[in-house]
């Protein structure tokens, strides 16, 4: 059996003008970046209006057994496109941490990927760089700040500003710098956030364009004054020349599935720290485009999917017109009980216990959200009728149907069956979207509203830090903003190890912080990191490349 990248490297990738003209684009409309990826001038389709009808594609709380949503994701674009419909998708870019650490590769698998495949895992357009870039920018004018005299009178003891670096490095969670005497800076506590979780990318991806961009930039908050105001980047100056560096990268980018449907590779915030949407940039320009748009939401609905819902598209103004939630007969036995090693064994009693995590998320994408939903089942050659006949009774209960996915193995083919589906809810399916909370609710009552509606929560408990904090926030005039949740992706819970749907619990937000340039207020919560470590045998150790320069091991 091939491998992810073989099958990427065997593949007869299509120049990009080909692509792109699927879309009505021309190659004067284009930054080629070689011969199969481009960006895109926003100049080609901003004066068009949204025609795309937009498909979300989430998935149950992640376990080691895998859940294929990107997977899916293409495969579900692949076989629109066999169906006759002009198809685009946008996809968030794999961070460097992930490659490298636990994930290796993220550009979908089997035969339902996004190409070139090993570009897209490293480096791809440079978007990553430039965005650290801007944020270290941001950091070096503001110790220089401090350096030159401090004339804003920051208090170096309330500097919220970190420098990222995309890469899994625990060792710079926490440093002191500025060591070596006067002329080598003030000596203070200090930290590295991975690049994903930097609040410039979350600004990039929540931007309509370079001037918001430029805004958004100039509204971050990067310390307080010993007084306790809030200094941004437009105080120290800074936002000009960040969006400069930014300017080129906010382009979206287009490259083919192996298929040849076209695809956007934009921008890429984790879900469990940030928002986990592809770039606004990608999403708008797909649904100028295209008649059909496929994007997804990072890990399980109660992570990526809320926040696409409640932030992305109130931001954006979006609408989706139908939600698919992916889930695995594996996953499902897992979140029931049952042992990795057994899970390609029939168990209809764990299934049945796992089958719980799946309904809440069904129940809040149909319920809480009043979106139309297709439950989409990864397909395994281990799965039994029995399974899967007793995942379709279960979902008859909210109406929802299911339908096998098979898109790893046979591409669009495999996913005809889920396209037709999703075409019918579209068509069918009553739509009554609508957010978790309102924006005239208190930062504590949109936590609680998530905490209580999406996560079955019994409440929240306000660590009085997090509690100060959220009180200060709001007499500063960020009481109207969103939140941004940051909490384990493998539990509903704020306890990663509470599988299923666990009840009788309550949330604890120990940290908030406010993303004014994004445009949300951050509610931490359990042991999330903001910059993740390298794991006992981390992916990097099986990645290489030959003599001639061909890659191997990126899965």
């Amino acid at each position: 059996m091939q491998t992810d990248i073989q099958i990427a490297q065997s593949a007869k990738l299509r120049p990009i003008p080909e692509i792109a003209a699927k879309l009505s684009l021309t190659s004067e409309q284009l930054i080629p970046y070689g011969y199969d990826k481009a960006k895109v001038e926003p100049a080609a389709y901003r004066a068009m209006p949204r025609k795309g009808r937009l498909i979300l594609v989430t998935a149950i709380n992640p376990t080691p057994a895998g859940e294929g949503k990107t997977t899916t994701s293409v495969g579900l674009a692949d076989a629109l496109q066999r169906l006759g419909k002009q198809t685009c998708l946008a996809l968030r870019e794999p961070s460097l941490g992930p490659v490298f650490g636990v994930k290796g590769g993220a550009a979908g698998g089997g035969y339902a990927q996004v190409v070139p495949m090993e570009d897209i895992n490293l480096h791809f357009t440079g978007d990553f760089h430039a965005i650290g870039a801007a944020n270290n920018l941001l950091a070096a004018m503001l110790d220089n700040h401090i350096q030159q005299g401090n004339a804003l009178d920051i208090d170096v003891k309330n500097i919220t500003w970190k420098r990222c670096v995309d890469m899994n490095d625990r060792q710079l969670r926490n440093v002191i710098d500025g060591l070596g005497g006067r002329m080598q800076g003030m000596p203070r506590e200090d930290g590295f956030d991975i690049t994903v979780a930097s609040e410039v990318m979350a600004v990039f991806c929540l931007s309509t364009g370079l001037m918001d961009l430029k805004e958004r930039l100039g509204r971050m908050v990067v310390a307080y004054t010993r007084a306790g105001k809030p200094v941004t980047a437009h105080d120290l100056k800074a936002e000009g020349a960040m969006a400069a560096l930014l300017k080129d990268a906010l382009k979206p980018n287009l490259v083919q599935t192996l298929e040849g449907t076209p695809a956007f590779i934009h921008g890429g915030p984790f879900a469990n720290i940030a928002h986990g949407c592809n770039s606004i940039s990608a999403t708008d320009a797909a649904l100028r485009l295209a008649d059909y748009v496929v994007t997804e939401a990072g890990f399980g609905a109660d992570l990526g999917a809320e926040k696409f819902l409640d932030i992305k598209c109130r931001v954006a103004g979006l609408r989706p017109d139908a939600v698919v939630i992916v889930a695995t007969v594996r996953a499902l036995k897992h979140h029931g009980g049952c042992p990795k090693a057994e899970l390609a064994r029939e168990d209809l009693a764990a299934l049945e216990k796992g089958l719980p995590n799946l309904l809440k998320h069904v129940e809040n994408i149909t319920r809480v959200y009043g979106l139309p939903a297709v439950v989409a089942i990864n397909q395994f050659d281990c799965d039994t009728d029995a399974e899967i006949a007793m995942i379709r009774k279960a979902c008859e209960t909210y109406g929802v149907r299911v339908a096998l996915s098979q898109v790893w193995g046979k591409g669009g083919e495999g996913g005809e069956e889920l396209g037709r589906e999703v075409l019918r809810v579209i068509e069918e399916g009553e739509n009554h979207f609508q957010f978790a909370y309102s924006d005239e609710m208190s930062l504590k009552e949109k936590i609680g509203a998530v905490a209580r509606k999406v996560y079955g929560a019994d409440g929240v408990n306000f660590a009085p830090a997090a509690a100060k904090e959220l009180e200060k926030l709001t007499e500063l005039g960020f009481g109207a903003l969103p939140v941004c949740m940051a909490k384990t992706q493998y539990s509903l819970s704020d306890d990663q190890n509470l599988l299923g749907a666990p009840t009788g619990f309550r949330i604890t937000v120990r940290k908030a912080k406010v993303s004014a340039g994004a445009g949300f207020v951050v509610a931490l919560t359990g042991d999330i990191m903001t910059m993740p470590g390298l794991p006992k045998v981390p992916a990097a150790e099986n990645i290489d490349v030959d003599e001639n320069g061909k890659i191997t091991g990126l899965f």
